[in-house]
């Protein structure tokens, strides 16, 4: 794992997310290494020479350099954190980058939506108990240490995940679960749905996107440890597929009473 501090010249960046303004990225890279992730593109623009998942650079400046954009009039929009790495990675620990970001969003009051795979979320839990308009996710891709362990090895196991949702729910802040990527024949919806219940206040979900680079690595474990799965996955799944996947997601979500935000589809 190579990690580097860096200083950013900018930090608050428009968002192509139709529910959000900006987006921020405290880092550079992610070390949570999934298996399935298509943020890898970013790759390209970083000068790594390193295979995604294995470097991260970290923002050493980002809280001073946000206070300053936000000191010279950005208007006030959603924030969401973040869009292509993990704002809670194992580095945020030590560096408090994303707390740092925190504490300047709630100074000038900015709505915020997190959404990460780390129970670290709940380390800021006093900030969040403080803003006006907060929301944090956590990714559900499956309640299976060991599907997780193959797929999310460097993430919080999943019940940490869950458990981590209750709390915030708990605390009063509103909160949700990204199921997502959904992994033919091994994310199973009805058990994700059932564990979300009463700590969740809504879902959102997505399709597995294998067309950005990450079919070697996903071909590479499903031949180790699922190799029954290896046909099924590189005969790929069409729009029927999904379509079906999507009319489970609308029966369990009336089951469990539990509103679907979206199911995002690549």
């Amino acid at each position: 794992m190579k990690i580097k501090t860096i200083q950013c010249k900018s930090l608050l960046g428009k968002s192509r997310l139709p529910e959000a303004d900006y987006c921020i990225n405290p880092y550079i890279g992610c070390l949570h290494g999934c298996i399935y992730c298509y943020s890898r593109f970013m790759k390209r623009f970083t000068g790594h020479t390193e295979r995604w998942g294995e470097f991260v650079d970290v923002k050493i400046n980002a809280p001073e350099i946000l206070e300053k954009e936000l000191l010279r009039g950005s208007k006030k929009g959603m924030v969401v954190l973040s869009s292509v790495t993990d704002p809670y990675q194992q580095v945020e620990e030590k560096y408090k980058i994303t707390r740092g970001i925190l504490e300047i969003l709630l100074k000038h009051d900015f709505p915020i939506s997190i959404l990460t795979k780390s129970d670290l979320v709940l380390r800021d839990i006093d900030l969040l108990k403080q803003f006006s308009d907060c929301e944090v996710g956590l990714t559900i891709t499956t309640l299976d240490e060991r599907v997780a362990r193959d797929f999310e090895p460097h993430s919080s196991f999943p019940q940490q995940r869950v458990n981590a949702l209750e709390t915030l729910h708990k605390e009063g802040i509103r909160t949700y679960g990204f199921i997502g990527p959904i992994l033919p024949r091994l994310t199973e919806l009805q058990p994700i749905f059932a564990a979300l219940q009463g700590k969740v206040d809504f879902v959102m979900a997505e399709n597995l996107n294998m067309k950005c680079g990450n079919w070697r690595d996903i071909q590479e474990v499903l031949g180790k440890n699922y190799p029954y799965l290896l046909p099924l996955y590189r005969a790929r799944f069409d729009q029927k597929y999904w379509n079906t996947v999507e009319k489970e997601l609308e029966r369990l979500t009336e089951e469990f009473n539990i509103p679907l935000k979206g199911f995002y589809q690549h």
